[in-house]
């Protein structure tokens, strides 16, 4: 992950068909590999699209976007002049290796939650997924520096899986952040809660936070929300208490970033959007 903070700001030029002096420009801020959020500065196009969709520009003409966990190889953005001149360019988005560990022997009860759990599970998937494509304010909170929502030993890290009697079980998606029952969870950008849940199947405690463009945050296995929905919170506001509910086995934050519903690395965050840009999170959250 080192080598790849190496990428973190690209300027693309020679863009296809078209002199230098004729030619929109995007700079690029973030990383260029799978789970990376990306924010671009535009200059010389008034619409931006990425592999065909559609990406909104702010005031400042900026655009956001994302990569998922096994998104890589070539992308492409488009820049469109007012005339409807378009300019390509593929942007090349490195693979990363994850931390796979294969257990066998589990009792498939645990493994595996019966009929009405599975409802259940899906249902409040459901909600949540309605709540990410409602988020399409036009908050610019994701702009400012990011800062870490919580102190504690780094548990989990985004992109691991775990195979279970031979069956992978879904990757993880978020940062765990290792801390006792009710230390505080803070709001890593300002921003407006869309979900605030304190008991779904598999995450517990459930906060969502829209900070604008497509740009959500998500904290779970919280012990109390101190947030509805509706509220606007500070950055650095207190949100939440850490804890043990849903599917876990001890105490502790999963703190998770979504651009629409790309699932990012929080961590990348960190090491490319926070004031201190250390890599890939400050040593004394540890």
């Amino acid at each position: 992950m080192r080598k790849l903070a190496a990428l973190a700001i690209v300027t693309l030029g020679c863009w296809f068909g078209s002199v230098a002096a004729e030619t929109p420009n995007a700079e690029l801020s973030g990383a260029l590999t799978s789970g990376g959020l990306i924010i671009a500065e535009i200059t010389g196009a008034t619409r931006v699209e990425l592999n065909g969709q559609a990406l909104k520009l702010t005031p400042d003409n900026r655009v956001v976007f994302g990569f998922g966990r096994d998104q890589h190889g070539p992308q492409t953005l488009s820049l469109f002049t007012d005339e409807g001149r378009e300019f390509k360019r593929v942007i090349d988005i490195a693979p990363r290796e994850y931390k796979i560990d294969r257990v066998d022997g589990v009792p498939q009860q645990t493994v595996t939650p019966d009929p009405q759990q599975q409802e259940r599970a899906r249902r409040e998937a459901a909600l949540v997924w309605k709540a990410r494509n409602d988020a399409v304010s036009e908050r610019l909170d994701f702009l400012e520096p990011a800062i870490m929502p919580a102190k504690g030993r780094i548990s989990g890290v985004y992109g691991s899986q775990r195979i279970f009697n031979g069956t992978p079980r879904n990757p993880h998606f978020g940062l765990d952040v290792a801390a006792p029952t009710g230390s505080p969870v803070i709001a890593p950008w300002a921003g407006k809660v869309i979900v605030a849940e304190n008991d779904l199947f598999y995450s517990g405690g459930t906060l969502i936070i829209d900070h604008g463009y497509g740009v959500t945050s998500t904290y779970i296995h919280l012990h109390k929300l101190h947030v509805k929905v509706g509220e606007e919170v500070e950055q650095g506001q207190r949100i939440a208490d850490i804890g043990a509910t849903g599917r876990v086995t001890g105490p502790h934050l999963d703190w998770r970033v979504n651009w629409r519903h790309q699932r990012l690395d929080p961590a990348l965050v960190i090491e490319h959007f926070s004031a201190t840009a250390t890599n890939p999170v400050p040593a004394e959250l540890r």
